[in-house]
């Protein structure tokens, strides 16, 4: 008798401004899901927040090509009560929606209450790897090297004090980076050349989150390392990035065929160790689970630094996180059923943990 499928279900879409990543990411993990171990069972979030049914999302995505899931506007998933009934029956859950409401732990805090196993990290650590001032104080703590950076938050977004614009002028020079903490993908990024650039940097950046985290501009190679796993975590080889724009943007992560991954990164043997043993150290210090992609800026002989790590890395075509792996043997299909299998060993361990309470 031939096993029934498990049904996998992947959750898309969402009202962050990666929604159209999201999907594409979706796309590629329902069309690569290995057809003969799962059932993969799509559930859609619109723009405007409306969950859709598995039949809703499937019409949506039969647009061919499309990575708009449409406006429609939504009061959340307790609104949709078809939605609940239809994410009871399946077995496990990819949540591949990016940015707010999908990777900072909103989403697995939904999932972690209704007791259904899900690829990726935890509540804590999602909400830790998307902000990026929690995510900075928890490499502090685990002594990871990065750079200097400063934080502005409500009235001080509005109007840096003066400490803050002399710290920028000394402490992190020109050019320096003006991130939304919480957010990805490098949506509103910029690079502020002088300080006449900042105050523009910084509204750019405010439009998308309430906190601004400026940080200096590092120099060397731009390398990403992928790591894979639960207690006992893997790191893959290391690679380098090298956009055709001038910092690794939005454009060039999703939508530009130029950019480039150089696998091996043309760093030394010494500096790959050190990055990848950094890598799992960043893992580790905010006690991530599945998968991440650990950035860094690194030189031969000189300093490693970390940028971030990204615990819901993209899983489009042009992705890193997959193509990392692909270099390290491990094909798409094979990524997704080990991912699929990390979920279940983690949900599996929660669940004796609470018999060992109970008894």
């Amino acid at each position: 008798m031939t096993a029934a499928r498990q049904r996998l279900g992947v959750v898309i879409g969402g009202k962050s401004t990666e929604h159209e990543v999201s999907v594409s990411s979706g796309r590629s993990v329902m069309r690569e899901a290995d057809n003969a171990r799962f059932e993969v069972v799509p559930f859609g979030v619109t723009r405007g927040g409306a969950w859709l049914t598995p039949e809703e999302t499937s019409h949506r995505l039969d647009v061919a090509d499309s990575t708009n899931l449409g406006d429609k506007p939504g009061e959340g998933i307790l609104a949709a009560p078809t939605v609940l009934e239809a994410m009871r029956s399946v077995d496990v859950v990819f949540p591949i929606v990016h940015g707010t409401h999908g990777e900072d732990g909103t989403l697995q805090g939904l999932l972690e209450l209704a007791d259904l196993p899900y690829v990726g990290a935890g509540v804590a650590a999602s909400a830790i790897g998307m902000d990026k001032e929690l995510m900075r104080g928890a490499f502090a703590a685990a002594d990871i090297p990065q750079p200097p950076y400063l934080v502005l938050a409500d009235v001080d977004v509005a109007e840096p004090p003066d400490e803050a614009m002399r710290f920028i002028d000394d402490q992190l020079g020109y050019p320096c980076f003006v991130k939304p903490t919480n957010g990805g993908s490098s949506v509103g990024v910029s690079k502020a050349r002088s300080r006449e650039d900042v105050g523009e940097a910084i509204a750019v950046a405010a439009r998308h989150d309430r906190k601004v985290i400026l940080e200096r501009a590092m120099t060397g190679h731009e390398v990403e390392c992928a790591v894979l796993g639960n207690e006992a975590p893997a790191a893959s080889g290391v690679a380098e990035i090298l956009p055709e724009a001038e910092f690794y943007t939005y454009e060039a992560k999703y939508e530009d065929d130029a950019t480039r991954m150089v696998f091996p990164a043309p760093i030394d043997s010494a500096t790959t160790e050190e990055v990848r043993e950094l890598a799992l150290r960043a893992y580790r210090a905010i006690d991530c689970s599945g998968l991440a992609r650990v950035d860094f800026f690194a030189e031969d002989g000189g300093p490693v630094q970390i940028i971030e790590i990204n615990t819901l890395p993209g899983f489009t075509p042009i992705s890193q996180y997959p193509r990392l792996w692909q270099e390290e043997g491990v094909s798409y299909s094979e990524l997704i059923s080990r991912l699929v299998d990390l979920a279940f060993e983690r949900h599996a361990q929660q669940a004796q943990r609470e018999l060992r309470r109970e008894g």
